[in-house]
């Protein structure tokens, strides 16, 4: 997937650092490495017992969100095998951001594959802006948005097709909502909730809504938008 770097200062040697962790997080959970730690365990190959420790750490991070969204996000594929990339994505986001901030670099911007953690003000002094697409026009921006500080993570069927499936109905197809963006208090906790709301369907947004430290832009088959009830807060500059 596409990712982004900006820290609006010159500073080779640390984007080279981060795209070097995230080339270290590919390697160990892509589904579509044979050689991945995570392609090894659907495997079969290696016991729970030599898991790495960042595979315990995102394994436990999807056991608590399946707990939290009550079930509705599930890294369990319908043939039983694992497949953390509802989660991993936003939590090597927020870890790419630590080793940012840890070498004293207060202003920037990371995304990958759509989900975005940022923060301070860009190169010209002006608070970070993220754009949501038209799921049915993606050169179309329908909605800015200012996360100063927050995470975004978007989920939808539009890019990828139907690749997110309802666990409690895994051979109905997701249809009646085609797009889903989350804001959080990081880009993990967007990304981790984007992914179970989407699964919820138009029930989706009332959980966004009943939640505490989240927001969120639906977007349904009918071309019809629903924000949460705070999502304006983020669309003033």
């Amino acid at each position: 997937m596409p990712i982004t770097v900006d820290l609006g200062v010159p500073a080779g040697d640390l984007v080279g650092k981060v795209f070097d962790y995230f080339d270290g997080v590919d390697r160990r959970f892509s589904t579509y490495r044979k050689d991945s730690e995570i392609s090894a365990i659907n495997r079969g190959d290696v016991p729970v017992r030599d898991w790495s420790g960042q595979m315990r750490d995102v394994m436990a991070l999807a056991e608590q969100t399946r707990r939290e969204t009550d079930g509705y996000f599930d890294i369990h594929r319908p043939d039983g095998s694992l497949d953390p990339s509802g989660i991993v994505k936003g939590w090597a986001i927020r870890n790419a951001a630590e080793i940012v901030r840890q070498a004293g670099v207060s202003d920037f911007f990371i995304e990958a594959g759509g989900d975005i953690q940022s923060s301070g003000r860009n190169a010209s002094g002006r608070d970070w802006s993220v754009g949501i697409r038209n799921p049915f026009h993606a050169d179309e921006i329908i909605k800015v948005i200012y996360p100063r500080g927050c995470g975004v993570a978007t989920s939808g069927t539009y890019a990828r097709g139907l690749h997110i499936y309802n666990p409690r109905a895994a051979h109905d197809p997701i249809t009646d909502i085609v797009s889903l963006t989350v804001i959080g208090s990081d880009v993990l906790e967007a990304d981790r909730f984007a992914t179970a709301a989407f699964a919820m369907g138009r029930d989706g947004i009332l959980f966004l809504e009943q939640t505490h430290g989240l927001e969120g832009y639906l977007v349904d088959g009918n071309c019809r938008a629903t924000p949460t009830s705070g999502f304006g807060a983020f669309c003033q500059p």
